[in-house]
Order: C-alpha cells, then structure tokens, then sequence
C-alpha cells in the first residue's frame, strides 16, 4: 500500500512539477519568457483527451502536451509595429526551438519587430486523431491570437508575417497558402483572420512528392499516405493569387532537404505572379543559421532585411 501511495505521488509531483517550477519563477521576481497556451481548457480540436506531458531533450521539444507561444517583444521605442510567427523545424518529428526558434525571435527584435516562438502539436502525437491536421491547427491559432492582440501588442495586424526553417518552412508555407480553415472551435477568435502577410522560408520542405523530405513526409503524413494526400500537402501545387510575399533561402549543398523543393516553390510562386526574393547559396546545408555560416551564405540574413524593408513590411520609425 506505501509502495502504491509513493507511486501515485510521483506521478501527481511528475503531472504538477512544470507548473510549480513556473510559480516559483514568478515569485521569485526573476523575468521569464512569456509563454501562452492557445486552446482554452477542454477546447483543443483534434483530440484524443489522451493526458500528456510536455517532453524536452537535448533543446527539442519531442512532445508538446500544450501548444502556444513564447512572446518576444521589442523595445518599446524600436517597436515598428511588424511581428512574425516562428516555426521551429525538426521534420515533424521534434521542435528545435532554441536555435530555431528563440534565437531567431532575438534577431527578428533587432529590427524591431515583435516575434512569437510556436510550441505546435507534432503530427506523431499520440493524441492527435488526425495527425496532419494538428500543426496547422495549432498555426492558424497562434496568428489569430496574435492578430487580436495587436492594439495592446502595437502590432499593425496587416503586417503580421510567418517564418520557418525545414519542416518548419513546410507549416510556414502552409499558412501562406491552404485557405481552409481547420481552427475554428466556436470562440470569439474564430472571426479573426489567421491569413498570413508575408512569408520567410529557410532550407524549407514543400513538396510531399517524389522530391520531398522521407522523415518530415512519413511523420506528417503516414507510412502510406494517398496520392491526394501528398498533392493536398505539397504546398507548391497549393500556391493561388492571394498567395502573401515569400523570401527564400536555401544552400546547393543542402543533403537533407533537397534545395528542389525551394525551386519548386518558386516556380509555383513565380507561375500566379507572387512576389519572391530567391537564394540558392553554394553552401550552408542544411545548417544555415544566424552564425557560422560559411561564404557568402552568411549574406542571407541582411539580404532578409533588405527585403523585408523593400516590400515595406519594416518601416523607419518616424517618431519617438
């Protein structure tokens, strides 16, 4: 009966442990990262009720149990009014969301705009009951909440953009172009747009074809997924007219994603007249970042702000 009363106890200590260490942050005055979950409780779509737990290993999250994001603000006074969704990669499989994420949330404050790191329900959740549907789920979300805080956030709610490296580029390239939507839960949010302004991809996975990533592909979509399936999300076959911007970069030498993909993408963009800015450097891999990256491909991140100032999604403050 002890042994059986210690064991309940492990698990309620196992269950509460993240919300007590949560707690104990805030009062202990230290400044933590604002996290905010994106379903009101007993209203996540797409579940089995199943009860999980958040599960981290090595800065990847291989289980989000709760999904939301990590707010980072600007200072007020370079708050330019711009803000991006981050998706971090990791093939479906995990979330890289400290150098995919919250390392690229830091830049994107640099230029003063307001980024949000999206913890996103992975497709191999076992409590999803459709696993392709939870990460779009969980991104249409996240931009309908950020866009219904932009008066007390001082975003300009059209300009509100989505970025993501890898299979986060696939998500991030999903928000650009499936109009269905997949997020409505009969909430005062479902009447807010989740339709993205602009889109920034790097070294990103778009086709589900004979071209796409086996890893993101088979975790996203199954181990025999249909021919309709795979045309349904390959996003290169899903670009329309009201497809938003896109700025794309990618490295020749990429072995993991084929930089195909990119191509593909662009073509497609190119094809429905949608304004693209377009890098292939000759290195980086699959490992282009904010740092170490070699040559040229080091370019990739003012070559973004250049863009992102030409096409007037980031403007000069005019006043202070």
């Amino acid at each position: 009966m002890f042994l059986q009363f210690l064991n309940k106890m492990k698990n309620v200590i196992r269950y509460l442990l993240p919300s007590i260490i949560w707690v104990f942050i805030l009062t202990a005055g230290i400044k933590a990262q604002e996290f905010i979950p994106l379903w009101p409780k007993d209203k996540m779509p797409n579940t089995r009720g199943l009860r999980l737990n958040d599960s981290t290993v090595n800065e990847r999250a291989i289980q989000v149990a709760i999904p939301g994001f990590y707010a980072f603000f600007p200072s007020k006074d370079d708050n330019n009014g711009t803000a991006i969704l981050i998706f971090p990669g990791g093939g479906y499989h995990h979330l890289t969301y400290n150098l995919g994420g919250f390392q690229l949330a830091k830049w994107f404050n640099t230029m003063g705009m307001s980024a949000f790191v999206v913890n996103y329900r992975l497709p191999t959740s076992p409590d999803l009951q459709q696993r392709e549907l939870g990460p779009l789920q969980d991104a249409q979300r996240a931009m309908r909440m950020v866009r219904a805080n932009a008066g007390k956030w001082k975003i300009n709610p059209n300009k509100i953009g989505v970025q993501g490296s890898s299979a986060g580029g696939h998500l991030a390239a999903m928000m650009g172009t499936m109009t269905e939507d997949v997020s409505r839960i009969n909430d005062h949010l479902d009447t807010i747009s989740y339709n993205t302004n602009f889109m920034v991809l790097v070294s990103p996975v778009i086709s589900m074809g004979s071209n796409a990533h086996k890893g993101s592909k088979t975790n996203l979509l199954g181990d025999n997924p249909s021919q309709n399936l795979m045309d349904r999300y390959s996003m290169e076959l899903q670009v329309s007219a009201s497809t938003p911007p896109c700025f794309i970069a990618d490295a020749f030498n990429d072995k993991t994603v084929s930089p195909i993909n990119s191509l593909l993408f662009y073509k497609a963009l190119l094809d429905k007249n949608i304004s693209t800015s377009f890098h292939v450097f000759p290195q980086g891999g699959h490992a282009i970042g904010l740092s170490n990256n070699p040559g040229s491909t080091e370019q990739w991140k003012s070559l973004c702000e250049a863009w992102l100032k030409e096409m007037k999604f980031i403007e000069p403050i005019l006043s202070k």
